[in-house]
């Protein structure tokens, strides 16, 4: 048997959990566990909102999120014998919903709420339900789609020194400081619905686990938010962490003080719409092992990962193309944010197509296992990004040499806000 280490309660808010939720990344947030090299152990999970979304079919819950305390996360746990300079290696044996919680969900959110990667295109809230039955999942949502999804953490990180955590919040507000007009290097031209360049500490809602009350409110002061990836891996989103997969995470603090949870059950490539993978409440096991010395030894400084041999097999693909050229025919200069928007909204206008709203279509590209990749960076002036679609999820030929026989008729909506 697996040994749980982590508890929690879905019918519980955050503040009520086993044990108790982290939502920010500090050295001295105390471990609520320990475990050894070679260990296998179990990890339960509540969805990054902490529980803020239900199972209906209104996008309330996500017009109206609390933004602040999320993601609602698990752990650390300490890793025995672990020392800063080392290499943890994680091992991600199993993970899924719970047998009393089996679905899951996706959300567009208001513009001046989160928004999103196209929120200038999509600025209302937005809801879409998934059941997860297995490997596989559809939703009452957008009708006629069932695949197996790519299930993964969101989230896997080890905790910062308090060194890196200084050097995280300097640049950061650097780069706020600097504005969207400096950002030269990628051509970047502020537009009203830019979203924050970066996410500074926020001290209101914040969660420390265990940590003595008396300290929490100066720790929030610094403790770093985990919605961007980092030098500890965290929020890397990243759809082929999935099962099998065997991460490696430069170690910062005695103990590593590893972190886990915004469980994912599937996600395209970029997770797009933001609160853009199916995402669940779950369990995820793991087992944990240490390179000593491991960060000179490889001479890296961020993590690297092994993907698993568990992931869906698709073999037909429509394949949309995106270049550094946006929408009102500004040319960029190698942007690849332009050229990956330019191919999602192509994706998009083509699923219409098929009888999907333009929300669905975007709900899709976040949620099926859409590989998305930079095709070319070198020729000036465009990079060209693809985004790769597979047939086999739908229950119809979406094949463009049969689109002169597509149905014309709606497939439902995502749910709106009541």
């Amino acid at each position: 048997m697996v040994e749980t280490v982590f508890e929690v309660d879905t019918d519980k808010p955050p503040d009520e959990q086993p044990d108790p939720i982290v939502n920010r990344w500090h050295p001295d947030v105390p471990a609520v566990a320990t475990v050894k090299p070679g260990e296998t152990f179990r990890v339960e999970c509540l969805d990054w909102t902490g529980n803020q979304v239900v199972n209906d079919d209104s996008a309330n819950d996500i017009r109206d999120m609390r933004l602040d305390p999320n993601h609602h996360l698990s752990g650390p746990f300490e890793v025995e014998g672990a020392e800063p300079g080392d290499i943890l290696v994680v091992d991600i044996l199993d993970l899924g919903p719970f047998p009393d919680h089996e679905w899951g969900f996706t959300g567009i959110f208001e513009q001046d709420n989160g928004g999103g990667f196209l929120t200038d295109h999509f600025p209302e809230a937005r809801k879409a339900i998934w059941d997860l039955e297995g490997v596989y999942t559809s939703s009452r949502h957008v009708p006629d789609v069932r695949f197996a999804g790519l299930s993964h953490p969101g989230i896997v990180g080890t905790s910062p020194s308090h060194d890196l955590l200084e050097r995280w919040n300097e640049r950061e507000r650097a780069l706020i400081e600097r504005g969207p007009e400096n950002e030269t290097a990628v051509n970047h031209e502020t537009r009203e619905d830019d979203p924050p360049l970066a996410l500074p500490p926020e001290p209101n809602e914040v969660m420390l686990g265990d940590m003595d009350e008396s300290r929490v409110e100066e720790a929030a002061e610094e403790a770093a938010r985990t919605i961007p990836p980092r030098e500890n891996a965290g929020n890397c989103d990243i759809k082929n962490l999935s099962r099998g997969s065997r991460v490696y995470i430069p170690v910062f603090v005695d103990g590593a003080k590893l972190i886990t949870g915004d469980l994912h059950f599937s996600q395209g490539d970029g997770e797009i719409t933001f609160c853009g993978a199916i995402e669940m409440a779950g369990f995820v096991d793991l087992k944990v092992d240490l390179i000593k010395n491991g960060v000179e030894r490889f001479g890296i400084d961020h993590a690297m990962f092994k993907p698993g041999n568990v992931e869906p097999q698709f073999s037909e693909y429509i394949v949309f193309e995106g270049y550094s050229v946006d929408e009102e025919g500004t040319q960029h200069y190698k942007n690849s944010t332009v050229a990956m928007r330019r191919a999602c909204l192509d994706a998009i206008d083509y699923l219409t197509n098929f009888g999907y709203s333009r929300e669905q279509g975007y709900i899709l590209l976040s949620t099926v296992p859409v590989e998305s990749r930079i095709a070319g960076i070198v020729d000036l002036p465009n990079t060209c990004v693809t985004v790769s679609v597979p047939q086999e999820v739908f229950e119809f030929d979406v094949d463009p040499d049969s689109l002169e026989d597509a149905p014309s008729e709606a497939r439902g909506n995502v749910a709106e806000p009541s």
